[in-house]
């Protein structure tokens, strides 16, 4: 089940909200969340939900664990990491593995066929922080599983994040605030997501899609930069517009999580880029790996070192293929090169800032096709034709044109739009304040409308 589907638009939500403001006391708020969020699971992944079940109580277990033998909790955590690193291997990289070591060796190994279970990435590093934060003594073992359960397994952030810290979230799994006024703000922030998603990430992603499956004959100039136009705003769209339906149905049950995305185009470097672009996955990986590495503390050649394997394990996280490694990689030597071009250590303004904002969208826009594409040779072509596919060639400016239709065109712009600051300035105006809901309103009817009509609805994040 996904958010921008009538099924939870129109029957699972409003449900478990009415059956929500009925239920007097917390405790059965929580059964009714743990209830509906292990079905929501269920209602996609019927077999892994109990493997999802099954992580909460081994992380539950050996939180405990540790906190009872602190002599030795340290063996216990690394034990933990150990088993929970293992399991992605076999989920995520197993049949990479085999395919890699095969064409090494020459050898012929049955490449395994696993299935991923949905949200398996961020559901288990969530649990990994849970237990490293207890052994770490930021935070006290739960002695409820049922607590650590729902906050694990709840269906907001369960299947694409954000990452949630439990000590985030502690005290509103046992006391948390509820009333109309929350609940109205977490609607109009659902909404806003969901017409990022709908109305702007679904046609780009037709335009992308479009373009990328394509074969690279039918491709030129114009179509590989619209391809990679398209694809950098249907990713951050179809990202940051699933992070605001978290959020907004997080304050409709009361939870505050903490914002995802704070517009990651306007950065003027990488480093910047990075502090803005998926934050729960960024910041999750700089406490728990960069500075357990020793961070910044060790001179300048070890921060390098260690920003290389911070990023390096952030492309391999998302998925088993050389692409998503080289794209972890990339943004690995732009932080390099930054770190000792004098340029990237002032502030800038005027005409620097523009040009560190032009190279930043440039050069994400180029990390972005890699990790969209197939394979690398696939991206490598890709970056040729942006810079040398000048040619005549009938199909491919078809091929361009049948994508340039009054509604991509308008979702495309809309999607430059949204992507500047301007609009949050905008929206904070006190004139739109009396117009939010009627606003709000008409652009959740506008969605409906479009998902009424079949279209293409995929989530992106859902396979890492």
């Amino acid at each position: 089940m996904v958010f921008s589907s009538l099924v939870f638009l129109s029957v699972f939500l409003p449900t478990v909200l009415l059956l929500y403001w009925l239920l007097p006391s917390i405790a059965g708020k929580n059964i009714l969340l743990l209830a509906a969020s292990l079905f929501f699971y269920a209602y996609g992944e019927p077999v892994y939900v109990f493997f999802m079940i099954l992580s909460s109580l081994f992380h539950y277990v050996c939180a405990l664990w540790i906190e009872k033998n602190r002599n030795r909790s340290k063996t216990l955590m690394v034990f933990v990491v150990v088993v929970n690193l293992v399991l992605l291997c076999v989920f995520k990289y197993a049949g990479f593995l085999a395919e890699t070591f095969n064409s090494i060796t020459g050898m012929g190994l049955p490449v395994p066929e696993v299935a991923l279970p949905v949200g398996i990435s961020f559901f288990t590093f969530q649990a990994m922080s849970y237990v490293i934060d207890v052994y770490r003594a930021q935070v006290q073992p739960q002695k409820h599983f049922t607590h650590v359960l729902l906050y694990i397994s709840l269906f907001p952030q369960l299947i694409a994040g954000p990452i949630v810290k439990y000590h985030d979230v502690e005290k509103e799994l046992i006391c948390r605030r509820f009333d109309v006024e929350e609940t109205a703000r977490g609607i109009r922030r659902f909404i806003a997501g969901l017409g990022k998603k709908v109305l702007i990430a679904n046609y780009m992603g037709e335009m992308a899609d479009t373009l990328f499956c394509a074969p690279m004959e039918q491709i030129h100039m114009a179509g590989a930069w619209l391809g990679a136009a398209a694809y950098m705003l249907q990713i951050y769209f179809d990202f940051s517009g699933y992070s605001d339906m978290a959020i907004g149905i997080g304050h409709m049950f009361g939870f505050h999580f903490k914002e995802n995305f704070y517009y990651p185009y306007h950065a003027v470097s990488i480093r910047e880029f990075w502090h803005r672009w998926h934050i729960s996955l960024s910041g999750w990986f700089r406490e728990y790996l960069y500075i357990p590495l020793g961070g910044s503390r060790k001179g300048r050649a070890r921060t390098v070192v260690n920003k290389f394997i911070v990023f390096a394990c952030t492309g391999m996280w998302h998925g088993a293929n050389l692409t998503f490694l080289f794209w972890g990689l990339f943004h690995g030597c732009l932080l390099f090169i930054e770190e000792f071009l004098p340029f990237f250590q002032t502030e800038k303004t005027g005409w620097k800032k523009a040009a560190a904002h032009i190279y930043v969208i440039f050069a994400v826009l180029i990390g972005f096709v890699f990790f969209r594409a197939d394979n690398m040779g696939q991206g490598i072509n890709w970056i040729i034709k942006m810079f040398t596919g000048i040619q005549h060639n009938p199909n491919a400016t078809r091929l361009v044109l049948s994508l340039l239709t009054p509604v991509h065109l308008a979702a495309f712009a809309a999607g430059i739009l949204a992507s500047a600051p301007v609009a949050e300035t905008v929206g904070k105006a006190k004139a739109m304040q009396k117009v939010l809901w009627p606003a709000s309103l008409l652009l959740l009817l506008l969605c409906m409308l479009n998902l009424a009509g079949g279209t293409y609805n995929p989530f992106i994040y859902f396979r890492f």
